[in-house]
C-alpha cells in the first residue's frame, strides 16, 4: 500500500517473516496465527513456504518435532521468549532434527532488556546491540546439537489482526483487562513493606505486579513499532486507570523517544477502559449486521475475533471411510477476495436492513457474472431468499471457486438470521428497555425481584427463556446502567435470593458451558478461575478474568481496538 496504514503495517511485517519460511517447518502461536488470518491469510504462507509437503504447527509444547527430512524450522511467536516459551521452544528443538532455526517475536528487544531485569542506564547503553537474542541463538543451536548450525532470532512487530482498513486488533492482548477495585487489594498485598494504596487512582507503573507490567511493555512495544511505521509523533490521552499507566509507559518507552524526535506527522492516541463501556458490551441496542453475526455463530477454535461458517449445504465431501461430511469452516476474513473485502466492510460500517440488501445485491452480482440462472425478486430481504441465490453457485466448481469469499459471508448472514439467538435479540432489548424504565422509577430492589421469577432451572426453561448465562449478561446490564445507590437491608436480600436462585441453576445444569466453567472454576483443571487481570496473569491456564468474560459473552475478545482516520 502506498498510504502507511493498519493494513500495511501487518502486511509488511509478514512479508519480513514469508522471507524466512522457504521449505520450513513453520510453528505459530495463536495470536500470530490469528494476525496472519486478518492480515494475508495461511494461503499466502503456504506459498511463502513453496514446498508441496508444507507443515504449519501450532507452538504448544505437545508439538510434533522435525524429522531428518525437515531441516529448517522457523517459530514465529507473540510473545517474550522468556519463561515456558524458551522452554517449549527446547522441548521442540531437542526432539527434531533441524539444522536452521528462526525464532521470530513480536517483542522489541528493548522489552527483553526489561524483563531479564537490566536498568535503564545499562540498557541505553546496548542501544544498537542485542544481547538476549544473541544468546538465545547460541542456545538454539546447542538444542540442535551442532554449534556450526544456523539459528537467527529476530523482532517483528505482529501486533494487529487487521479486520478492516481503518480497524484493527490485538489478539495476543485479549486477556489484559483493566483494572478493578479488588485488585486494589492484590497489589496491597504483594507490597506488605510499602504504603498501602486507598483506591485506583493511586495505582501506577510502580505499585503493579511485575508481570502485568511486562504485559504492558509487550503491548507498548507494538503500539511504538505502528507509530513508526506510520511515522507520526504520537500524544497520548487516558480515559481510565489501567489506560493512564500504558499510555505513561508508552511517553517514556525508551525506543518510542527516540522515534519522537525524526517522526514529520502527528497523531493523537486516546486509550480507554473496557470497564466504562460494560453496557455497550452486553446491550442489544446495536442494530449491526456483524455484531449479531459474532454473537451467535460459535467462535473459530483458537480465534479471538472470528467465527465458524458451516459449508456443508454448498461443499459437502463425503468422507468413504466414516461415511461423514466434512468440511472446512467458513469465516469472516477474506483477505484474498477483493469482492468480499468490500461487502466486509460495507456490513461493519451498514446497519443491519442495509447490510442484508447489500449481501443480496453482492450475491446477484456475481451470480449474474457466472451466467447463473438467477431470479430477481424485489422487497424484504429473507434468509430463504439469500439461500436460493447461494444454492446457484452450489454444482459449479468454478464459480464455487471465483467467489468463495462472499458466499462464506452471504452463509454466516443467513445463519445468523435464522438462528433461535437472532429471535431473542428483540426479547433482549424489550427486557432491557423495560429494566431501564424500572431502574429509573423504582429502587434496585425491586427491579432484582422482577428479574427473579426469569432465573430458571433447566428442566422448566423453554426456548424463549433466558440461560444461565444470558441471566448474567443482564445482571451485569443492570450494574452497569444503575450508577450509585444505597445499600439498604431490601436489597441484600433481593441480591441473596438472586444469588441463592442462580446456584441452584448452576447446580442442576446437566453440563456448564465454557464460559461458566470459568467463571465458576468448575472446569477439570482447577476450582477456582481468576478474579481479576492481575490473577489472570499470575493463574495458568486461565486466559483473562471472568469479569471480562461475562461482560462479553458470545462477543470477540481483545484488549485494544485500534481505529485510524
Amino acid at each position: 500500500m502506498s498510504t502507511p496504514g493498519v493494513l500495511s503495517f501487518t502486511q509488511q511485517a509478514w512479508e519480513q517473516v514469508l522471507a524466512k519460511v522457504k521449505r520450513a517447518v513453520v510453528y505459530l502461536d495463536a495470536a500470530c496465527a490469528e494476525s496472519l488470518h486478518w492480515g494475508c491469510g495461511s494461503s499466502r504462507l503456504l506459498e511463502a513456504v513453496g514446498n508441496s509437503a508444507c507443515y504449519l504447527r501450532e507452538f504448544e509444547p505437545a508439538a510434533v518435532g522435525g524429522g531428518a527430512e525437515h531441516p529448517k524450522a522457523v517459530f514465529v511467536l507473540s510473545c517474550l521468549l522468556k519463561g515456558r516459551t524458551v522452554e517449549t521452544l527446547r522441548d521442540i528443538i531437542c526432539r527434531s532434527h533441524f539444522q536452521y532455526c528462526v525464532v521470530v517475536t513480536a517483542v522489541n528487544h528493548a522489552v527483553h532488556l526489561t524483563a531479564n531485569h537490566v536498568p535503564p542506564a545499562a540498557a541505553a547503553e546496548l542501544e544498537g546491540q542485542q544481547p538476549v537474542f544473541e544468546q538465545l541463538e547460541e542456545k538454539l543451536c546447542e538444542w540442535m546439537g551442532n554449534m556450526n548450525y544456523t539459528a537467527e532470532v529476530l523482532h517483528v512487530p505482529l501486533l494487529l489482526a487487521p479486520a478492516a482498513p481503518h480497524l484493527a486488533l490485538t489478539p495476543a492482548f485479549a486477556s489484559l483487562f483493566p483494572l478493578l477495585p479488588q485488585d486494589v487489594h492484590i497489589l496491597n498485598r504483594a507490597r506488605p513493606d510499602k504504603r498501602r494504596l486507598g483506591n485506583l487512582a493511586e495505582v501506577d507503573a510502580t505499585t503493579l505486579t511485575p508481570e502485568l507490567l511486562l504485559t504492558i511493555r509487550c503491548l507498548v512495544s507494538g503500539l511504538s513499532s505502528l507509530c513508526e511505521h506510520l511515522g507520526v509523533r504520537e500524544e497520548c490521552f487516558a480515559v481510565g486507570s489501567l489506560s493512564r499507566i500504558i499510555a505513561a509507559d508508552l511517553a517514556n518507552f525508551a525506543p518510542a523517544k527516540n522515534r519522537r524526535k525524526t517522526a514529520t506527522g502527528r497523531a493523537s492516541v486516546v486509550f480507554v477502559d473496557r470497564t466504562l463501556d460494560l453496557t455497550g458490551a452486553v446491550g442489544h441496542h446495536g442494530d449491526n449486521l456483524v455484531e449479531k453475526i459474532l454473537s451467535v455463530l460459535p467462535q473459530l477454535p483458537g480465534h479471538t475475533n472470528d467465527v465458524m461458517v458451516n459449508m456443508v449445504e454448498l461443499t459437502a465431501l463425503q468422507a468413504e471411510e466414516e461415511n461423514q461430511n466434512i468440511v472446512a469452516p467458513g469465516c469472516l476474513a477474506q483477505s484474498n477476495d477483493p469482492a468480499a473485502k468490500a461487502l466486509w466492510e460495507a456490513l461493519l460500517n451498514t446497519k443491519h436492513k442495509e447490510a442484508v440488501m447489500e449481501v443480496r445485491r453482492h450475491l446477484v452480482e456475481a451470480a449474474s457474472r457466472e451466467n447463473l440462472p438467477i431470479k430477481m425478486s424485489m422487497g424484504r430481504v429473507t434468509p430463504g431468499q439469500l439461500t436460493s441465490y447461494i444454492h446457484l453457485f452450489k454444482n459449479n466448481l468454478k464459480a464455487l471457486r471465483n467467489h468463495c469469499g462472499l458466499l462464506q459471508l452471504g452463509l454466516a448472514t443467513v445463519q445468523t438470521l435464522k438462528h433461535l439467538q437472532t429471535a431473542k435479540w428483540d426479547n433482549f432489548l424489550a427486557f432491557e428497555r423495560l429494566l431501564l424504565q424500572s431502574i429509573g422509577e423504582s429502587t434496585m430492589s425491586v427491579v432484582l425481584n422482577q428479574l427473579l421469577p426469569m432465573i430458571k432451572p433447566s428442566n422448566q426453561r423453554t426456548n424463549d427463556d433466558y440461560s444461565p448465562e444470558e441471566l448474567l449478561v443482564l445482571l451485569i446490564y443492570i450494574y452497569s446502567v444503575s450508577g450509585e445507590f444505597s445499600v439498604d437491608k431490601d436489597l441484600g436480600e433481593g441480591e441473596e435470593k438472586v444469588k441463592k436462585a442462580l446456584a441452584q441453576v448452576f447446580c442442576e445444569e446437566s453440563e456448564l458451558s465454557p464460559l461458566l466453567q470459568k467463571i465458576t472454576g468448575v472446569d477439570g483443571i482447577s476450582r477456582s478461575g481468576p478474579r481479576s487481570s492481575l490473577e489472570a496473569l499470575e493463574t495458568v491456564p486461565y486466559p483473562g478474568s471472568p469479569t471480562y468474560q461475562k461482560t462479553t459473552l458470545n462477543k470477540p475478545s481483545s484488549s485494544t481496538v485500534v481505529r485510524t482516520q
